[in-house]
């Protein structure tokens, strides 16, 4: 899947590139623009209050429906999820949409934010949102994680990036920055996931 992904990113964004003869669309409605820069409530962003109804709601599906935990299930163990009777193909394809929707969403989201569209933008952001959920303690083995730990990652990575903003950091050094923020937090999950397989295999030959 991860193979995939990278691969159809790259045909439709070549696509994109090809029939935009790589040049950005501008001049989008207001209707367009509203999500990315209206607000509400005393001045309250549109965008931020989309994204805290999103982890709610995220939140509640994960963990008080029946999908949401098969999903943790999957994540597991697909072995095991398949030997207890669950769908597996069927709640990945499941998984699959909803990340393609949620991607689509933020795309119009910094649509209106830029009023500008350009098949390059966000060429970064798939890193960004890999580190952001390892570093809130998603596990990239599956299985593990909460919705607001990724909050928290999202949060770090964003800090991060403003902050070699501050002291000048070059776009290429921010790149190697995140780069070797994912390795490290890859190696701690590997780390973690290895610590409690051992705890378990010495528990039960207690």
């Amino acid at each position: 899947p991860f193979i995939s992904t990278i691969g159809t990113r790259n045909i439709f964004r070549g696509l994109a590139l090809l029939i935009t003869a790589a040049s950005p669309i501008s001049g989008f409605p207001k209707a367009v623009q509203y999500p990315g820069t209206g607000d509400i409530f005393l001045g309250i962003p549109v965008s931020f209050l989309i994204v805290i109804v999103m982890y709610i709601g995220i939140h509640i599906f994960l963990n008080n429906t029946a999908l949401g935990r098969h999903i943790y299930a999957v994540g597991g163990n697909k072995e095991a999820a398949r030997l207890s009777g669950l769908n597996v193909n069927k709640i990945l394809i499941i998984v699959y949409a909803i990340c393609g929707f949620m991607c689509a969403f933020a795309a119009l989201v910094m649509v209106g934010r830029l009023n500008t569209a350009f098949p390059l933008a966000g060429s970064t952001a798939d890193m960004d949102a890999i580190a952001s959920c390892i570093i809130g303690g998603v596990s990239f083995l599956g299985g593990k994680g909460t919705i607001w730990g990724t909050l928290i990652g999202s949060l770090l990575i964003t800090v991060l990036r403003n902050g070699l903003n501050l002291i000048g950091a070059s776009a290429d050094m921010q790149l190697v920055v995140i780069g070797l923020v994912i390795i490290v937090a890859v190696y701690v999950d590997v780390l973690r996931a290895s610590a409690e397989a051992k705890s378990k295999r010495l528990a039960a030959k207690k």
